[in-house]
């Protein structure tokens, strides 16, 4: 399948990967026929998605299984009077119904918006309002269904709610005014495709960002997106034919569309799901030893809460290769689960607006807490304030340089905000507003936000830095570094600290001290936090990436 797509599959050093990649774009470009279809005529017992649940479910999709099935579900959208162009909020967490969904809103040309089961009232009618949302699918779970409800009366664009039931409920009963998937789906008229031909600028999917600061920005991406992950799937991931391949991302969040779909099947790799409602480490492991995974992809955090386990405890040998993203990689993690698994994590970077811009490709060698160099389909440098460009080891702004022809994979727009496209996009560079630093070997280093970084007497500090140094201290689960107003230093470094279990009784003025010297002996001594603060839990987006405005303004407020 790859080589349908690529004019060169297969690399062996970065200079090789940066000269020769190179796309192969068909005119009219639709991932549900072009990839999903066409692996369902070339090879239709090949088993594309294993599905899991903690109730003990267990559903093996092959490619032809998932052809009729995303058939079916286009015809039962279109029955409902779903057709192009319309958007279609999917709110079903990890149900498979998300799959046959997404893939049948492709199929369709509707344009599908992912989100999360966490959405309140508020945030439901913002999102029907801002994107003129025709449609909702969402599961049949009472606190999902009690908020969609109580948005209605606010969200006139919306003509269709349908309820899904996991297979463990089937025939419970859907609130009022909901369609039932379950009985309804069951039903429809065989497909007929529709005589419509998208264009790749054609918009296919739009992401609300939860965004560490501000109201959600609806990123909207063409029917382009999908082939530009498959540099995240079949490189970055390493994936193959052989492949089994855990992604953990809730449904919700734009990591799903990194790991959960496009680029494992552009690989004919096989997607592994796990339907659970809360992450715990020795569950998770439990399901890597019995399905025995091949590949492992998951943000810091999970793995942070994965090698406090036991790991001797469980057989992990079927894992081949494992990968992280969405949130910067602290070395002392690194270090910890190469110790316990001898595997080494390849680091990745990207946006919702981007698919992944810097990586660890399987011909690097790691750098722990280095998000790797630049994807080659992403021409990107570093700029400072400004505008000058960066030397090796100068801090700047991540930009990508769009020049006269949009990256494959790069968001088409900010939806109906020409304004905030413009704020980002501009004078042929997209501005990530990420900072970082290369260095001499091309790798690049996460330094924060623009916002986010501190500038303490003179001192500019980037919180990764201390967040890592502190990582590094037995005690600390989870870190936040932000900047406190100061009248001599203009800010000072203040930590907000989450303990592992057995260190919650000790949280004083002892630990403090100690965590302090800690940061002074592993960074530079000016970085140290002089002021900590021990929490139960750090505030997080929907997407779970640490909040630190939220800490900035309570602070602020003087709670």
């Amino acid at each position: 399948m790859v080589e349908r797509f690529l004019k060169q599959t297969t690399f062996t050093s970065v200079e090789d990967y940066n000269k020769h990649l190179e796309f192969i774009i068909p005119e009219n470009f639709n991932f549900a026929y072009n990839v999903m279809d066409a692996w369902a005529e070339e090879d239709p017992d090949r088993l594309a998605l294993l599905w899991t649940s903690e109730r003990g479910e267990e559903i093996r999709f092959t490619f032809k299984d998932l052809k009729e099935k995303t058939d079916q579900t286009a015809s039962y959208f279109l029955s409902l009077g779903i057709g192009k162009n319309d958007p279609v909020m999917l709110i079903l967490k990890r149900h498979y119904q998300w799959w046959l969904s997404m893939l049948a809103l492709h199929k369709i040309g509707a344009i599908a918006i992912p989100a999360t089961h966490m959405l309140t009232k508020k945030d439901i009618v913002y999102r029907n309002t801002r994107a003129s949302v025709k449609a909702i699918v969402c599961v049949n779970d009472e606190y999902v269904t009690s908020q969609i409800a109580a948005a209605m009366p606010d969200s006139p664009t919306v003509k269709a709610v349908i309820a899904v039931n996991s297979d463990a409920e089937a025939g419970k009963a859907v609130p009022e005014g909901f369609h039932n998937w379950e009985q309804e789906w069951n039903n429809v008229a065989p497909f007929v495709r529709p005589s419509f031909v998208n264009t790749n600028d054609d918009t296919m999917l739009m992401y609300f960002t939860s965004g560490t600061s501000g109201e959600p920005k609806m990123v909207a991406h063409d029917y382009l997106y999908p082939m530009g992950h498959l540099t995240t799937g079949v490189f970055w991931h390493n994936l193959h034919k052989g492949s089994l391949h855990l992604t953990v991302a809730d449904t919700g969040w734009g990591k799903a569309v990194w790991g959960k779909i496009y680029g494992q099947w552009f690989a004919g790799a096989t997607v592994f799901v796990f339907d659970h409602e809360k992450f715990n480490a020795d569950t998770l492991l439990r399901q890597i030893e019995k399905y025995k995974l091949t590949s492992f992809c998951a943000p810091p955090t999970i793995y942070r809460f994965m090698i406090r386990e036991d790991l001797s405890k469980y057989d992990l040998s079927s894992l081949e290769y494992c990968t992280t993203a969405g949130e910067a990689l602290n070395p002392a993690v690194f270090d910890k689960f190469k110790e316990k698994t001898g595997i080494e994590m390849m680091e990745g970077f990207g946006q919702t607006e981007t698919t992944m811009t810097l990586g660890t490709m399987p011909w690097m060698k790691p750098k722990p807490g280095s998000m790797g160099m630049p994807n080659a389909q992403y021409d990107i440098d570093l700029v400072k304030a400004d505008g000058t460009l960066c030397e090796d080891g100068e801090k700047g702004e991540i930009v990508i340089r769009v020049g006269d022809k949009k990256p494959i994979g790069l968001f088409k727009e900010y939806y109906r905000d020409p304004e905030l496209t413009h704020e980002a996009w501009h004078d042929g560079l997209y501005h990530t507003g990420d900072m970082a630093w290369r260095d001499e070997d091309g790798y690049y280093w996460f330094e924060g936000r623009i916002d986010d970084v501190i500038k303490s007497s003179g001192y500019r500090i980037g919180p990764f830095e201390v967040e890592s140094a502190l990582m590094t201290h037995p005690s600390v689960v989870e870190c936040a570094i932000t900047g406190v107003p100061d009248d001599i230093r203009g800010m000072v470094v203040k930590a907000t600290v989450v303990l592992g279990k057995e260190w919650k009784d000790k949280a004083g003025e002892a630990l403090v001290k100690e965590l302090q010297n800690h940061v002074k002996r592993t960074t530079a001594p000016y970085k140290y936090p002089r002021i900590i603060e021990f929490v139960d839990e750090l505030p997080k987006t929907i997407s779970g990436k640490i909040r630190r405005v939220e800490i900035r303004k309570k602070d602020a407020a003087g709670e």
